[in-house]
């Protein structure tokens, strides 16, 4: 190589090299205005935070007669950890689980209750909305009579004991939330009861 061809590269001003910009912020850049980009990604920051926020919870109202005239009986589960509270059978939803799905399956993994031993009433859908700790949490209860009135409980280690009772004494134990919803089923199931006992 020639000297002076050598001086000329040197005295060549050298190129600044560009940054290159993560594609997914190239993509939302393009698709926004100017200045909006930072907007943008801290929306989806939010959206994503409020989601990691909300809890959901799925699970079974189940009840038992002797007969069908007769007033129902309801399971109760107490917990074996924290303040030993009491409720029916119900559990967090999992990712990609519909509330039916969670219901069964938490009544199934904490009473030993299977679909196949139920009744499911799902017209009567409760929905319950109050805070936990200061988060949002919603819960849906279906009711669900047993079909055989003897049939046993088989708690998980999450509970430590169980009851069948009246509404009355259901409700002493239960948070006021969850008695109201316990009260409506039992309206409901009694306005059934009796339109079948009047009509057949």
């Amino acid at each position: 190589m020639r000297v002076g061809q050598l001086k000329v590269e040197e005295n060549r001003p050298r190129r600044k090299k560009e940054k290159k910009t993560p594609l997914f912020l190239s993509s939302v850049a393009k698709a926004t205005k100017p200045g909006s980009v930072k907007m943008s990604i801290s929306g989806f920051c939010n959206k994503s935070n409020m989601a990691a926020r909300e809890l959901r919870a799925a699970g079974l109202i189940i009840f038992r007669r002797k007969c069908f005239t007769e007033p129902s009986e309801y399971l109760l589960l107490q917990t074996s950890y924290g303040k030993h509270h009491w409720t029916p059978p119900k559990g967090h939803v999992d990712p990609g689980e519909s509330d039916m799905e969670t219901a069964l399956r938490e009544t199934e993994e904490e009473s030993g209750l299977t679909r196949g031993s139920l009744n499911v009433m799902e017209n009567l859908r409760r929905t319950l909305n109050y805070e936990v700790r200061g988060k949002p949490k919603t819960v849906i209860y279906w009711p669900a009579e047993v079909k055989d009135y003897d049939v046993p409980i088989r708690l998980s280690r999450e509970h430590r004991e169980f009851k069948w009772l009246t509404i009355e004494k259901a409700c002493e134990l239960l948070h006021s939330t969850t008695g109201v919803a316990l009260r409506e089923v039992d309206h409901e199931i009694t306005k059934v009861t009796d339109f079948y006992v009047h009509t057949y």
